[in-house]
């Protein structure tokens, strides 16, 4: 049998930091994953730098800062081309790889190191225009209209894949995508190579709209009192997004109205709360094939959803509710690590392609950004980074944002607007003190001046920030 510890890597898609119960929130419902955090250590500021899907994939898959991956805002077929991968790595360490469900790659069948990938990216609109019954490009679908007929869709309850409205997903419970990730991983664990140690990565489309949890889970929040969005001093405020600004399409609607909202918020728990009870369905199946004790299990999102809190939606956006991502470790049990514990360090996706090698024995990669999250772990506390550098090319709305966890710095590159926040004092962003702290904002600006140095748009130019540069979500420097 191995040595080496095996890997659980589960991603999900659009999920909050706050949606935990282990993180404090009132409402949500998350026992399995509750549990995981008692037996693990949980980051309460990990953050994705650049917070959207494909850009979010490559710092995690390639643990590299988004000025060397290249990707710093949202764009379909671009090659991913790296000669270092989180999966690629392990292969080449013995590992037997498999992933499940969501890679969001292009081309879409690229393996990136993966010995086998059993895909499903849900619906993306580049995909399905090239490939409109995605014969080629989604297994998932081939299971769906084995039971259903050959015109079964994901899209059957009449929603788009970016939108807000919501209707409850129309077919079995267990044709759902998010129970098919879990029935596919459990399969691998009957299928893999028992004298290998095993790298499965199940990634979850959801709770990434459409907004279609089973109508059981849906029930459970009908009656349940949500807290209110977060408001601040400076929702719709010059210069800033407001959810009417948002890119929508029309299949793909973004409500504004009060009982849409609240129908909305209550089906984004329901699909976490459908994640939790299948995640138990794939510990279960580890403990059954007998190598739960010695799996390292990581829980982590790509990014968050603002929910409408500030009265926005979806991500790209340099606040908590869009940057913020949920962070589990749970160390292999024969390691012997105290569980239960929190870590407050600003950490990143990227962080967790040297953290995973180091969980295992594997040689950390020369020439990654990221930085091993195993001491935190462990319970020590090592030198670490002094704040973090987020993103995202979004039009009149591309921001650029740094944090140490205890404060944050936002800057609008296009329209020059400034923001500040306690997030110790306030960890929803509703009070801006940039206009009360202009020390403060002026230091977090010299910060962002040393961040930007150098970077191809021009973003600094003798010494400050210059406003109004043309931005892209590729970077030419860093692409091959």
């Amino acid at each position: 049998m191995p040595t080496q510890p095996n890997i659980l890597l589960i991603v999900v898609d659009q999920w909050r930091a706050d949606c935990l119960g282990a993180a404090g929130h009132p409402v949500i419902q998350t026992p399995h994953l509750d549990a995981l955090a008692a037996d693990g250590v949980r980051f309460t500021h990990a953050y994705a730098a650049v917070p959207s899907c494909i850009a979010a994939r490559a710092s995690l898959l390639t643990g590299l800062h988004q000025r060397n991956h290249g990707r710093v805002g949202y764009r379909d077929r671009v090659p991913w081309e790296y000669p270092v991968t989180l999966a690629g790595t392990f292969a080449a360490a013995g590992y037997h790889t498999q992933a499940v469900g969501k890679m969001h790659v292009y081309p879409t069948r690229s393996l990136l190191g993966f010995h086998n990938v059993v895909l499903h990216d849900g619906y993306l609109h580049a995909v399905r225009q090239r490939d409109p019954h995605l014969i080629v490009e989604d297994d998932y679908l081939w299971d769906l209209r084995r039971r259903h007929g050959v015109d079964a869709d994901t899209i059957d309850n009449g929603m788009g894949c970016n939108g807000y409205v919501v209707s409850p997903w129309p077919y079995d419970q267990m044709l759902h995508p998010t129970a098919w990730v879990t029935t596919q991983s459990i399969d691998f664990l009957r299928r893999r190579d028992p004298s290998k140690p095993f790298f499965l990565m199940a990634s979850y489309h959801r709770p990434h709209p459409p907004l279609d949890p089973p109508p059981a889970y849906l029930d459970i929040y009908r009656d349940a009192a949500l807290p209110p969005p977060a408001r601040g001093d400076w929702d719709g405020g010059e210069g800033l997004p407001h959810v009417s600004q948002r890119m929508h399409a029309l299949d793909s609607p973004k409500p504004r109205d009060a009982a849409q909202i609240e129908r909305a918020r209550r089906a984004y728990y329901a699909q976490c709360t459908f994640i939790d009870h299948q995640l138990n369905r794939l510990i279960m199946a580890l403990l059954e094939h007998h190598v739960l004790q010695d799996t390292a299990i990581v829980f982590v999102a790509d990014h968050g959803d603002m929910l409408y809190d500030h009265e926005l939606v979806a991500k790209s956006l340099p606040y908590e509710g869009s940057a913020g991502v949920p962070l589990i470790i749970r160390p292999p049990q024969r390691a012997g690590a105290m569980g239960g514990r929190t870590v407050d360090a600003p950490v990143e996706l990227r962080d967790l392609l040297p953290t995973l090698c180091d969980l295992a024995g594997v040689p950390i990669p020369a020439g990654i950004d990221g930085q091993s999250l195993a001491p935190f772990v462990a319970g020590e506390q090592p030198a670490w980074r002094a704040w973090l550098h987020g993103e995202h090319e979004s039009g009149r709305f591309s921001n650029h944002w740094l944090t140490d966890g205890r404060a944050k710095y936002v800057w609008y590159s296009q329209t020059g607007r400034e923001q500040l926040f306690d997030l110790t004092a306030d960890p929803t962003e509703c009070h801006d003190l940039a206009a009360e702290r202009p020390n403060e904002l002026a230091r977090w600006r010299v910060r962002l001046i040393e961040e930007l140095a150098g970077r191809e748009e021009g973003y600094v130019q003798a010494g400050r920030l210059v406003v109004g540069r043309p931005v892209s979500a590729v970077l030419r420097s860093a692409m091959p």
